[in-house]
């Protein structure tokens, strides 16, 4: 199952998921980056499971 969502190519630390989930909603990336690394700290939301989950599941990026 993928969603219809790119990892992106160029606004990338890591494997570009949370950039890319800020390109397609059109927000700031590292205000999206910090928001995910407050709620990964949280005990309730096992931030490092999502982030792979979305790995797996978004397309690879888009070559521009």
């Amino acid at each position: 199952m993928k969603i219809n969502i790119h990892r992106s190519a160029t606004n990338r630390v890591l494997a570009g998921v949370i950039g890319g989930i800020a390109e397609h909603f059109n927000w700031n990336a590292n205000i999206t980056r910090l928001v995910f690394v407050l709620l990964a700290i949280s005990p309730m939301f096992p931030g490092i499971i999502a982030y792979l989950i979305l790995w797996l599941l978004m397309k690879d990026p888009v070559e521009s």
